[in-house]
């Protein structure tokens, strides 16, 4: 699994101009599911992502976790993290997990997240074309691989 966790303000997903998930201050994570990918990686990456020191405290430091200041959380599936970019011009997607493998595993991510602590959990539409629109915080943008 590969996520991209960006600090935001404010972000949001629309499908065909319609809005599907809105959060306040917190994080949105774009989230590639690859192949062989397991519940262990979304079990470490929940926990990591819940507890990872990247909100800022009363000082302005990057001192607290989402779980403590209880921001949101927007998760994003997005196979396009999984892109093999050696080879020519067009990307392969060879490495990312099929639909009916990614999915299931993507929601079992969403809901380590809660139990991990996290009080809100917004989800864009997996596998659809969505539009999403964000206010980066900082900006703060850290990947995380398992």
């Amino acid at each position: 699994m590969k996520i991209v966790l960006q600090r935001v303000k404010e972000a949001s997903v629309s499908v065909d101009g319609t809005l599907v998930s809105e959060i306040g201050p917190g994080l949105l994570l774009l989230v590639g599911v690859a192949k062989g990918d397991t519940e262990a990686e979304a079990d470490w990456l929940a926990e990591k992502v819940a507890g990872l020191r990247v909100l800022s405290d009363d000082e302005g430091k990057m001192n607290l976790g989402v779980r403590e200041t209880g921001g949101e959380i927007l998760a994003v599936s997005q196979f396009t993290l999984l892109a093999d970019t050696k080879k020519g011009k067009r990307p392969s997607f060879v490495n990312a997990a099929p639909p009916q493998e990614a999915e299931p595993l993507f929601d079992y991510f969403c809901e380590r997240l809660r139990t991990a602590g996290v009080g809100s959990v917004q989800t864009g539409s997996f596998g659809a074309m969505m539009n999403v629109e964000l206010t980066n915080d900082g900006p703060v943008t850290i990947i995380l691989e398992r």
